[in-house]
C-alpha cells in the first residue's frame, strides 16, 4: 500500500521541474503561434462584445462595460489557456506519444509527471491571461499596476483549471469526449460566472450555484485588482481555488495509477 501510494506522488519538492523544462523546450518551437492562438478568441470577444454591446450597455457596475469584460476575459483566458493545454497537449503526451511512459522509467513518479504538467499549464495561462490585461491596460481600461496584482490569481486560476481538466483526461478514452467537457462545463460556466455580465442578474437560485464554480471565485479576485477597488472575501475565494486545485490533483493521480501502473 505504501509503495503504490509513493509511486503517485511526487517524489520531492523539485522533480516536477524536469517536466516543465521538457514542455517549455518543445513548447519553445512553436512559441509565437501558440500565443497568438491564446490570444485570437478572448480578444475578438472582448472587441465584438465590448464595443458592441458596450454601445447599448453603457456603464456596468460603475465602470463602461468593456472594462468590465475585460476582467472577465483575462480570467476566461487564463481557464481555456490552462484547460486546452492539459486536454490536448497533456493527454497527447500520456496517451498517443507516450512521453509519460518514458519518463516513468526514469526516478520521477507519476506524480511528479502531473505536478509538472499541471504547473507548466497554469505557465501558459499565466501568459494568455496577462496578455489579455496587456492589450485592456493599453487601451487604457486597465491600469498597468492592476497586471501585476492580477498575475496570482492568473496562476492560481490557471492551477485550478488544469487540475480539473486533469481529472477528465484521466478519465477520457479519447480526444472526442473532451466536447462534453467544453459544452457541458466550461461554456456554462461563461454565462453564470460574472464574465460578460454581473452574476447578480442572475435569479437567486443560480447565483448560489454559479458562487460555487471555480470561475466565480477567479472573476472575483481579478476583476477588482483590474478596477482597482478592493475585493469582497478575497480570503474566501483564495481558499475556494486552492481547494479545486488540490483535491482534482489527488483524484487525478489515483485515476492515473489505475490507467497506466497496473
Amino acid at each position: 500500500m505504501g509503495e503504490s501510494f509513493a509511486a503517485v506522488m511526487p517524489a520531492n519538492a523539485y522533480n516536477w521541474i524536469a517536466v516543465w523544462r521538457r514542455n517549455f523546450l518543445a513548447w519553445k518551437k512553436v512559441a509565437l503561434a501558440s500565443i497568438l492562438g491564446n490570444l485570437a478568441d478572448p480578444i475578438t470577444n472582448l472587441f465584438g462584445l465590448g464595443f458592441g454591446l458596450g454601445l447599448i450597455v453603457g456603464r456596468v457596475e460603475g465602470t463602461s462595460y468593456i472594462a468590465f469584460l475585460a476582467a472577465g476575459m483575462v480570467a476566461t483566458s487564463a481557464m481555456t489557456s490552462a484547460t486546452f493545454e492539459t486536454m490536448y497537449a497533456a493527454f497527447a503526451r500520456m496517451d498517443a506519444k507516450r512521453t509519460w511512459e518514458a519518463i516513468l522509467s526514469t526516478q520521477l513518479t507519476l506524480g511528479d509527471i502531473v505536478l509538472g504538467e499541471l504547473v507548466w499549464a497554469a505557465s501558459k495561462s499565466v501568459l494568455a491571461g496577462t496578455a489579455i490585461g496587456i492589450v485592456a491596460a493599453t487601451l487604457g481600461y486597465a491600469s498597468w499596476p492592476s497586471i501585476l496584482y492580477a498575475m496570482p490569481t492568473i496562476a492560481l486560476t490557471g492551477l485550478v483549471f488544469a487540475s480539473l481538466a486533469m481529472v477528465v483526461i484521466a478519465l477520457a478514452p479519447s480526444y472526442d469526449y473532451f466536447v462534453f467537457y467544453q459544452t457541458l462545463v466550461l461554456t456554462p460556466m461563461v454565462f453564470l460566472c460574472g464574465v460578460v455580465f454581473p452574476a447578480s442578474q442572475l435569479p437567486g437560485s443560480f447565483q448560489q450555484f454559479a458562487g460555487l464554480l471555480p470561475l466565480a471565485h477567479s472573476v472575483d479576485l481579478i476583476r477588482p485588482a483590474m478596477l482597482e477597488r478592493g475585493a469582497d472575501s478575497a480570503a474566501l475565494h483564495v481558499g475556494a481555488l486552492c481547494v479545486y486545485a488540490v483535491l482534482p490533483f489527488f483524484a487525478s493521480t489515483a485515476l492515473f495509477r489505475r490507467r497506466l501502473l497496473r
